[in-house]
């Protein structure tokens, strides 16, 4: 635990490090890397997220895609992840003020082909490491989707402490 509060602690420090050109330009190298992929070029239903300002940006990413795919967004109810189908209109959530999808509910999570998944830092063998809730590892234990993470390069660490219930990823991408 302490491990992993330590390695918290540093990536906020180090993400605070970057201007935000730099998240900018680095996101759009992210997303214009995954675009080119065979696996999200026959994707049909997409899962992302709507970044938080410590995050790789998605914003665009789901806006451009969201009317060429079936493009999915995370909303939290209690301890649980609930995939909505983005339409591009979002809500604060009363709790932490965090933008979320205000679409309908998407049960099919079988059918779901890629996940793009945030996280606080990853390692080259596909650990994450993230909020310290274990939203995502909960929720992509549901699916058999290609579970791909992204970040900053700078949040890629030599290794990440995990546990029995952390859930690595499929592929890791990060500029």
């Amino acid at each position: 635990m302490e491990a992993k509060k330590a390695l918290r602690r540093q990536m906020r420090a180090v993400k605070a490090t970057l201007s935000d050109e730099e998240k900018i330009s680095k996101s759009k190298l992210i997303f214009e890397y995954i675009e080119k992929q065979p696996w999200f070029i026959d994707a049909g239903i997409v899962m992302c997220y709507w970044s938080l300002p410590d995050e790789v940006i998605t914003h665009e990413f789901c806006k451009k895609w969201m009317n060429k795919k079936i493009m999915l967004l995370p909303r939290m109810v209690g301890p649980d992840i609930i995939p909505v189908v983005f339409d591009g209109n979002l809500i604060k959530e009363p709790i932490l003020g965090v933008e979320e999808p205000q679409g309908l509910e998407y049960r099919q999570t079988d059918m779901i082909n890629v996940i793009i998944v945030p996280g606080v830092a990853f390692d080259s063998f596909g650990n994450r490491m993230g909020r310290g809730k274990g939203y995502y590892d909960k929720f992509l234990r549901k699916t058999k989707a290609l579970k791909v993470g992204v970040c900053f390069a700078e949040q890629v660490a030599a290794e990440i402490p995990t546990d029995h219930h952390d859930l690595p990823m499929d592929l890791v991408i990060s500029f």
